[in-house]
């Protein structure tokens, strides 16, 4: 959209076709790989296997993923064509809306699915394998349309190893909340796990699309030698100098105290966490918030620059890896204060309420 490329109507439907057949083919697969994988990580601590279950994890998962991504899809190409026709810059408003419904849609309709499968499991246990096959039947056609497409033929072949690799290190973030929650003593942080993976992902996945944005302007990847990637950025260059890309990661990380304090309120004001906010809950918390978006923020700056010296392009391959890197260091983070908020003798009363 920032260079030109949807301006006309015949190039706008060539990109919104193209682009929503590469979705439903990513998130068919990845659905399908990630009730495999929570099939594994269930069975391996438990020892206990159902054909039954494992087939209604996949329905669930690919029929969440089929949908959740239909909607998201039309959602950012009505935020995209609107944020250009009033003059905003879409690289702002597309990422976080993505990420922030991406959650809330992704959710609802997991939920939703698998509770309405799981009922016609008894009666109708040929429903599941039904699902299952029929959103995979679908494949082909998508796999076609998004190959007739020269934008999104190169990312059909290419772009699976960053979006399995975010898959298994979100699981591995997973898995840290699930050890961490399941002590009754840390039970409140579950709560406040989306909050600092949300807002670290969204701040992140602006400046890794303003940055490529940048790097557009100025060609193709690959060809401009001004903008070879840096091995490694020093944290002044990232956070200190002049350019405008440096600027624009100092007011994102500016944005995360106060970003951070609304989300505490409307938690402790709904009474939501089961954890006091007590004045060192919320030194240790935004601590871990701040930490977190320092390193992914100097991440996205290495990771985009050298994805574009390496002929990549940053918006196909770094938006995966930095927002899984969110949820793991996010995790990590959290679960970390938690510990140690409990070894100072921070315990609340009601956590695991």
């Amino acid at each position: 959209a920032n260079i030109g490329q949807m301006d006309t109507p015949k190039e706008l439907w060539k990109m919104i076709t193209g682009n929503m057949a590469l979705i439903q083919v990513q998130a068919t697969v990845v659905g399908f790989l990630a009730s495999i994988a929570a099939v594994v990580f269930g069975w391996i601590p438990d020892g206990h296997f159902s054909i039954d279950h494992a087939v209604l994890l996949c329905a669930s998962s690919v029929a969440t993923a089929f949908i959740a991504s239909l909607v998201l899809g039309m959602i950012m190409i009505g935020v995209i064509i609107g944020s250009r026709k009033m003059g905003i810059n879409p690289d702002n408003v597309a990422t976080p809306i993505a990420a922030s419904l991406g959650d809330l849609i992704t959710l609802a309709l997991l939920s939703g699915i698998s509770w309405g499968l799981y009922k016609e499991l008894e009666s109708k246990a040929y429903v599941n394998p039904l699902v299952c096959a029929f959103f995979i039947a679908l494949l082909p056609i998508w796999i076609i349309i998004a190959k007739k497409n020269a934008a999104t033929r190169e990312v059909l072949y290419s772009g699976w190893e960053p979006v399995i690799i975010a898959m298994a290190i979100s699981s591995v973030g997973g898995l840290i909340l699930d050890r961490t929650v399941s002590d009754p003593n840390f039970a409140g942080m579950a709560v406040f796990t989306p909050v600092i993976n949300g807002v670290g992902g969204n701040l992140v996945a602006v400046q890794a699309s303003r940055i490529s944005t940048y790097l557009h302007m100025s060609g193709m990847p690959g060809e401009s030698p001004d903008t070879a990637p840096r091995k490694c950025p020093s944290p002044c260059s990232t956070f200190f100098s002049s350019d405008v890309n440096s600027r624009s990661a100092r007011v994102l990380f500016l944005l995360v105290v106060p970003g951070h304090l609304v989300f505490l309120y409307t938690i402790s004001s709904m009474q939501g966490g089961h954890t006091t906010l007590t004045l060192i809950f919320i030194v240790f918390y935004m601590t871990a918030a701040l930490l977190q978006v320092l390193i992914l923020l100097y991440i996205a700056d290495w990771m985009v620059h050298w994805m574009w010296g390496r002929d990549l392009d940053p918006d196909n391959f770094s938006i995966p890896y930095l927002t899984a890197l969110g949820d793991l260091i996010g995790t990590g983070l959290l679960a970390l204060s938690f510990h140690v908020l409990w070894l100072i003798g921070d315990r609340d009363s009601d956590v695991g309420d």
